[in-house]
């Protein structure tokens, strides 16, 4: 397989779109590639950053990506102006099957379920890559939290009507911070509140790690006593807004979209058992209700009755964890007999330096990784990442997901 990587910040997306492509076919030497992955930030007009990279590509490329706070690549890590990522495949047989499905405001599972009928996998099937759009709609007012597509009502569609299990990997798409109206590339077009799925062929591994980010804050387990979709309201019989209040010692968070340092963690394991990091799903708070009676999260599946734990975003953990998942993630291949072909990084918007008022970006140290092994990716900042995790694949916050795909030994084929 031939890949190659572009990038491109230019105020002109057809000009953007064009300099991209042909950064990333001449990397490879590649003539005509067989799939695009190409994501843009919130301020490229998607269809003329589209006919731009088609005037490079061809008509009939198939390119699948979309909206995304920013990109990173082995050479940038760029969420500023109009930055442009571009990933080109070039293989010599076939390797993956695309389908995308429509309606997602409307009906998440129902979504999922078409998506996985379409792509119909089979034993000869290795994972599945599946992007949505994360926003539903746009903030209503200054004071309102965005309404938000649901992950794992797509997940849910997706994988009880897969005849045949695959590992699961995507993202949820996001323009911007403001959580503005996203687009995907579907193939051949564009499109909004759609979910595209890229089915890969066992011709190659895929292999995964998630990087974390946050620690308990106390340790102490809350139950859930109130809370309604991604609404939540009380734990343990009182106002979580003043809960958290108190953690804060004042009211000011309360302006953050989203908050600021805290997240509501779940442990994924046996409760009491361990505090291993690879078992907390994180949930971001998006904000808090304008009448201040609750606070809304990015995902519904915190229901009344479960036990939650307040989490602290914590720099060191993830620029740490960036470091040591990516040198995991290469040792692994290594020791399996596998050769990295090509990478993805999914990676949260608010781990970007600038949301997370850090001095470094954790992005570099997997950048760094990548680099030193040779191994050509693409990456960028989505609302949510999308792998298994705890026993199945779920909707992650606050972490990124690093996939690497590797060829197998001929034997192995």
């Amino acid at each position: 397989m031939k890949v190659g990587v572009g990038y491109a910040n230019v105020q002109k997306a057809h000009e953007g779109g064009r300099e991209a492509a042909h950064r990333a076919l001449q990397a490879g030497g590649i003539e005509r590639p067989d799939l695009v992955f190409a994501f843009i930030g919130g301020a490229v007009p998607p269809a003329d950053f589209l006919a731009g990279l088609r005037a490079e590509i061809g008509a009939t490329v198939p390119v699948v990506g979309g909206s995304a706070i920013g990109v990173i690549t082995p050479g940038e890590i760029c969420y500023a102006g109009h930055p442009c990522g571009v990933l080109a495949l070039e293989a010599d047989g076939p390797f993956f099957r695309i389908a995308a499905a429509e309606g997602l405001a409307a009906d998440e599972t129902a979504v999922g379920e078409r998506l996985i009928g379409d792509l119909a996998p089979g034993p000869e099937d290795g994972a599945l890559l599946v992007f949505y759009d994360s926003v539903r709609r746009p903030p209503a007012a200054a004071e309102a939290p965005p309404e938000l597509n649901v992950s794992a009502r797509l997940i849910a569609g997706i994988t009880a009507a897969a005849r045949c299990p695959l590992p699961l990997f995507g993202a949820g798409l996001l323009a911007d911070f403001g959580f503005g109206p996203t687009v995907q590339f579907r193939g051949i077009g564009v499109a909004t509140q759609s979910a595209v799925g890229v089915l890969f062929s066992r011709r190659f591994s895929a292999r995964h790690r998630i990087m974390h980010g946050c620690s308990p804050l106390d340790g102490v387990f809350h139950r859930v006593t109130r809370a309604s979709g991604n609404l939540l309201y009380e734990i343990d019989g009182r106002s979580v807004v003043e809960a958290i209040d108190e953690l804060y010692g004042n009211r000011d968070w309360r302006k953050g979209r989203p908050i600021d340092l805290l997240t509501i963690g779940r442990y994924q394991g046996e409760p009491y058992s361990g505090t291993e990091e690879d078992l907390y799903v994180n949930r971001l708070i998006t904000g808090v209700l304008p009448d201040g009676r609750g606070i809304a999260l990015f995902e519904p599946d915190i229901a009344e009755g479960d036990e939650i734990v307040f989490m602290i975003r914590d720099p060191g953990m993830m620029t740490a964890s960036a470091r040591s998942q990516s040198l995991a993630l290469m040792e692994e291949m290594r020791a399996a007999g596998e050769r990295p072909v090509f990478g993805l990084y999914i990676d949260c918007a608010g781990r970007t330096a600038f949301y997370s008022q850090t001095a470094v970006e954790e992005a570099a140290e997997v950048q760094q990784v990548l680099r030193r092994h040779g191994v050509p990716f693409l990456g960028f900042y989505s609302g949510v990442e999308i792998a298994p995790c705890g026993g199945g694949s779920r909707g992650l916050d606050w972490t990124g997901v690093l996939l690497v795909f590797g060829e197998r030994s001929s034997d192995d084929r």
